[in-house]
């Protein structure tokens, strides 16, 4: 059966789309197809035939990536991914399609989430929507891929720069009143304080823990900042002594935890000192902060070497957090734990995943509630060449 026919395919018992919208989307001047979450086709209209030069025939059981040109493959593929999986409800980007007649035609590609509105809203996509704008005509001379690539990043570079100087400008600005608001609290309590009934003085401490709600805050936003815009020095670093740093700090800050802290020792890699001692500060602090209704603190942050990367390991024995809503960890201001459960500003990992991107690698997470979590971080070792060791632990001091 043809993808373009009245009918559509089926998917176990759910078609897809329903009469309607069928309709809508065959009478649809814009080129528009339904894609599953593995990017194979499941319904496309004709103006997407149109489009390409395409029969439905050559378009049935091929992956959506092979429309484009194997220059733009992979980052396709990489958009499908973030959107299936949830991390991004849409991304857009222009591409190079190739059509039937072997030319090349520069389209505005728009991959969306469809969701199944009888499902809880943070669920993952069911389906992703495809849709294609012709701007060939919009491009007085046509760039190559370099160009275009080099291009968006240097709009998205200089978007990101504008968004972080507001955000430093609004940080700064704000430290002022709010350090008024703090010490005038402070000096009101101290000299008020046994005049105040139970509710003025219960307003009192709102007040108080508001303005250090916000201080965190605003610390939060200069760590992103730091972590987006600070000028990488790459330097061979010891990833170990770094962490045995952030827990003796965390430590330091509650002596009467009762702490079993495991390192791998000499778990070296390439990169900024400053900055990646902040990520493991963000990453370690929620380690111990959600670990606060356990007897004993238990971290581990064990690594090994293997093909030029160093993988590391940070694990807790804390409260952890549901897996459903993981694609939500690294978002700025994307809490998974409320602020009675120790829930922060959603800014720490978002920095901490920006640090390990900048370095060229990745930090993902997992964790069973109850449990505990792990936070994998994978960078470039200090010597490429350097042999893989497996990951043995000694106490922290």
């Amino acid at each position: 059966m043809s993808l373009f026919e009245a009918k559509p395919p089926q998917t176990g018992d759910r078609p897809v789309p329903d009469a309607m919208f069928r309709l809508a989307l065959a009478d649809s001047p814009l080129p528009i197809a339904i894609l599953d979450v593995h990017g194979s086709w499941r319904y496309a209209n004709p103006a997407f035939g149109q489009l390409l030069g395409q029969s439905p025939d050559a378009l049935a059981g091929t992956p959506a990536a092979d429309l484009f040109h194997p220059d733009d493959r992979a980052a396709f593929e990489e958009a499908m991914q973030a959107v299936a999986s949830g991390q991004r409800p849409s991304v857009e980007s222009a591409r190079r399609c190739l059509p039937a007649d072997g030319g090349e035609v520069w389209v505005q590609a728009t991959l969306s989430a469809v969701v199944d509105p009888t499902r809880e809203a943070s669920s993952v996509p069911t389906d992703l929507l495809l849709t294609l704008r012709d701007v060939s005509g919009e491009r007085s001379v046509q760039p190559t891929l370099r160009d275009h690539t080099e291009d968006d990043a240097h709009m998205a570079e200089a978007a990101q720069q504008h968004l972080q100087m507001f955000a430093d400008s609004v940080a700064h600005d704000l430290r002022a009143p709010l350090r008024s608001i703090e010490s005038f609290a402070g000096l009101l309590e101290k000299r008020c304080g046994p005049q105040l009934d139970d509710g003025s003085r219960d307003h009192l401490q709102r007040i108080r823990a508001a303005a250090a709600r916000m201080g965190s805050l605003l610390t939060g936003l200069g760590d992103l900042s730091t972590a987006t815009r600070s000028e990488l020095k790459p330097a061979t670093v010891d990833l170990s002594m770094l962490a045995d740093w952030v827990l003796a700090e965390l430590q330091d800050a509650e002596p009467d935890r009762v702490a079993d802290l495991v390192i791998t020792p000499d778990l070296r890699v390439e990169g900024d000192e400053r900055l990646l001692k902040l990520m493991l500060t963000h990453l370690l602090g929620n380690a111990w902060k959600f670990s606060r209704d356990r007897d004993v603190v238990r971290i581990q942050v064990l690594g090994e070497a293997r093909d030029g990367r160093l993988h590391v390991r940070v694990c807790d024995a804390g409260s952890g957090f549901d897996m459903r809503y993981a694609h939500k960890l690294f978002e700025p201001f994307q809490r998974l734990h409320g602020p009675d459960a120790g829930g922060g500003h959603g800014l720490g990992l978002a920095a901490a995943h920006r640090i390990a991107a900048r370095h060229g690698g990745t930090l993902s997470g997992e964790s069973v509630p109850g449990e505990g979590a792990t936070f994998h971080i994978d960078l470039p070792t200090a010597c490429a060449t350097e042999e893989s060791a497996d990951a043995q632990g000694h106490p922290a001091g």
